[in-house]
């Protein structure tokens, strides 16, 4: 057969039609779901035509293929029971996996199995490896969502498990996904088979690939260790980790990514978790980085061609800390040594994503600066300009503290807002900015009228209470003789923020507070007035920026009064719509 490609306008249509088609539907029992999407891969230019993608027979592949497919699709046959092997065949795999003994096991945190169903009943079964002998604190959790719906959310305690996913009597089709909520270091959770009765002749599909997809390498902050704990002292569980709720799963999730994640409690770069100081070489996520898993059976090779990553995300080092902390001046340059290897080893593996390494969601600021002397001398030496860093905003109390003081789930979702605007940023996509508070990156300024006698020092705390100390030994003349700013702020037309901080200050006077343009002082987006006291205080409130102004400022004026000693902190301005 002659086969020809689409012209660009029937090309246009052909996409057009792919994304209206519950995806991998057939117009003949031959076809599986892995051919079908081989085909919409090669109407649009993104892979080969064979034969088998001629569904109508007559010798062209067009769009007239995709109406066949799903006219197919709406025209029911005979009923049978099927048995759907969990192969990429007629399943989405997402995340690290393996096939061993006809089960596909979803190994790291977050690897899932995603598929449509087409039929009146359909059930999947789940298989448990040795770790359901584990005490049940220590197995394996998973759950099942049916068009997602939470069907069921469990310890895996058994060989294996049958999961209803629906029946009755009508035909319907639902979106499933199985997916493992532990880490790596506690077991795998399998995915046998589906078992579905249904009239159609391919009656499960998987879930069409996102576009972008993104790699996340961590340790027990991206495996979201304890994030569901009581207080930070309940110890761990896998009944409390849950890796949907990791800044991983949601980054993902705002940026409609698929991922896949290769993350161990107490695992670093040159050292695993160590309360001695001594170094811990049992515990190194390079050593294992190349593998599906670090244990047993699924210590095999992990084929990085089976999905190429757009982005990687390094999220190493808290534990690297108790070993390098102990001795920076020796440690830190062994550090920066073998985190430089990584990054080399990360790059080999992913020739084409850009690298993102951040750290600080439990402290360690001073590692970060390894970090950070880690990707310029990698960068330095390669000429490899896609990376960056940053450091992470550090856990506060007042968001909650997980199980052995580790990330709450408003943490693990305030850091999935950042990570997703610098994923945004680094790719040249447009950042929505929701859930980011746009002035924790501004710089704070101290702004003063000495010619009419005011006479002020400050200091500014940002590493633990985002605190600006002004004191006025004289404060001038006017109220604008003495400024505290935040500069650098970026605001939106019609986005929504909300405005808060919390002050002290040893007067009682009354404090203008202003957001305003810096290219215009005179234009003002928003004013208040707060009164002082030595008692502090918080203030709050919700407002729309009435215009677009990508330099804006902060600013709280002081002056005019006497010798005072003010305090702001927690200075915030985050967008939520």
């Amino acid at each position: 057969m002659n086969y020809k490609k689409l012209t660009t306008g029937i090309l246009a249509f052909a996409v057009a039609v792919t994304a209206s088609l519950p995806f991998a539907t057939s117009a003949t029992a031959q076809l599986t779901g892995a051919e079908l999407k081989g085909l919409r891969d090669a109407l649009i230019n993104n892979g080969a035509m064979t034969e088998s993608y001629d569904v109508n027979g007559d010798k062209v592949i067009d769009v007239f293929d995709l109406c066949a497919m799903r006219k197919a699709l709406n025209a029911p046959g005979e009923v049978a029971e099927y048995n759907i092997p969990a192969t990429e065949d007629y399943v989405k795999i997402m995340g690290r996996t393996c096939r061993i003994d006809d089960v596909t096991w979803l190994v790291q945190s977050g690897a899932s199995a995603e598929f449509n169903v087409t039929g009146t009943s359909a059930t999947v079964t789940i298989a448990g490896d040795d770790n359901i002998n584990s005490d049940e604190n220590y197995r394996p959790r998973y759950a099942v969502f049916v068009d997602d719906e939470l069907v069921t959310d469990a310890l895996m305690s058994t060989e294996t498990l049958d999961v209803t996913l629906f029946e009755g009597t009508e035909t319907r089709t639902a979106k499933v996904k199985v997916i493992h909520l532990s880490e790596a270091n506690n077991g795998a959770i399998g995915v046998k088979n589906i078992a579905v009765t249904s009239d159609r002749a391919v009656p499960v599909t998987p879930l069409p690939e996102n576009d972008l997809c993104i790699e996340f390498i961590g340790d027990s902050i991206t495996c979201a260790y304890g994030v569901e704990g009581a207080s930070a002292y309940e110890a761990f569980k896998t009944s409390t980790e849950n890796f949907m709720k990791s800044y991983a799963y949601l980054t993902a999730e705002k940026l409609g990514a698929d991922y896949s994640a290769v993350s161990y409690s107490g695992f670093g770069v040159v050292s695993g978790y160590t309360s001695s100081g001594d170094i811990n070489t049992d515990s190194l996520v390079p050593d294992c980085y190349g593998n599906v898993g670090k244990y047993g059976n699924y210590a095999v090779e992990w084929d990085f061609s089976k999905r190429k990553n757009d982005v990687v995300v390094v999220n190493l080092g808290t534990n690297d800390s108790g070993y390098v902390s102990k001795d920076p001046e020796n440690r830190s340059g062994e550090f920066i040594d073998a985190y430089v290897t990584f990054l080399k080893t990360i790059r080999e593996k992913n020739p084409d994503a850009y690298i993102i390494c951040t750290l600080g969601t439990m402290g360690c600021a001073d590692v970060y600066e390894f970090i950070a002397d880690a990707v310029e001398q990698y960068s330095s030496e390669t000429g490899d300009e896609r990376i960056m860093s940053y450091l992470s905003t550090t856990q506060n109390q007042a968001d909650g503290i997980g199980s052995d003081w580790h990330p709450s789930a408003v943490t693990q979702q305030k850091s999935a807002y950042v990570l997703a605007d610098k994923i945004c940023n680094a790719l040249g996509m447009e950042s929505d900015q929701i859930g980011l508070d746009v002035a924790s990156e501004a710089e704070y300024i101290l702004d003063f009228n000495s010619a009419d006698g005011a006479n002020v020092s400050h200091y500014v705390d940002l590493q633990y209470a985002m605190s600006f100390w002004v004191n006025a030994v004289t404060s001038g003349d006017s109220i604008d003789d003495v400024e505290a700013i935040l500069s650098g702020i970026g605001l939106k037309e019609g986005g929504g923020y909300i405005f808060e901080f919390e002050y002290t200050s040893s007067n009682s006077f009354d404090m203008p507070v202003i957001i305003r343009s810096n290219s215009d002082e005179s234009v003002e987006y928003f004013r208040t007035e707060v009164s002082t006291s030595s008692e502090k205080q918080h203030y709050s409130i919700e407002f729309t920026a009435p215009a677009t102004d990508a330099d804006t400022s902060i600013v709280f004026q002081m002056g005019g009064y006497d010798s005072t000693n003010t305090t702001l902190s927690n200075i915030k301005l985050t967008k939520v719509s």
